[in-house]
């Protein structure tokens, strides 16, 4: 039985998903927030990216920041028209802001982000009709393991602030 062309844009998120978790494994093993993504372009991986703000100081250095530098600089430009940007959480202000900018055709991403989420979740900026381009939006591929990954690193950083908290104090 031959799949729809709906399944396999489900399929190829799905994959592509699991290669921004991955993504977001090595910014948790860097000590950063786990959120990583990957820009596509006709079937084929542009680039990838995974929040580094901690580690380089930088507020800006967020995954999917990151990735679209990668992919201009990849590319050659800074417009990455018919493209599609995968992300484990939902893409704040800032970096839709920077979707709308480089042209990117559509934004996948996992989990919601309920306080600073800027592609439906608070506002949607990436479909503004007062801006010049919209993204198109494919929201909640695999949101629950995208949040659990999520959710086990605040967990487990929480917990280490408390062990911290009450370790006795030498000297």
């Amino acid at each position: 039985m031959a799949q729809t062309e709906q399944e396999l844009v489900v399929e190829q998120d799905k994959h592509w998903m699991q290669v921004a978790m991955a993504q977001a494994a090595k910014a948790e093993a860097a000590g950063e927030v786990p959120v990583g993504a990957v820009l596509v372009k006709d079937g084929r991986q542009i680039a990838l990216g995974y929040n580094l703000s901690i580690s380089q100081h930088d507020p800006c250095a967020h995954a999917e920041i990151l990735c679209l530098r990668a992919a201009g600089q990849a590319t050659e430009n800074y417009r990455l028209i018919g493209a599609t940007l995968y992300v484990t959480l939902e893409p704040c202000a800032m970096c839709a802001g920077a979707m709308v900018h480089s042209r990117i055709a559509r934004v996948v991403f996992g989990a919601a982000d309920a306080k600073t989420g800027a592609a439906g979740s608070v506002v949607n900026l990436l479909q503004h009709p007062a801006f010049n381009h919209q993204v198109e939006v494919t929201s909640g591929v695999l949101a629950q393991e995208c949040a659990d990954q999520l959710s086990q690193f605040f967990k487990r950083r929480r917990q280490e602030k408390k062990a911290l908290k009450s370790a006795p104090k030498l000297g």
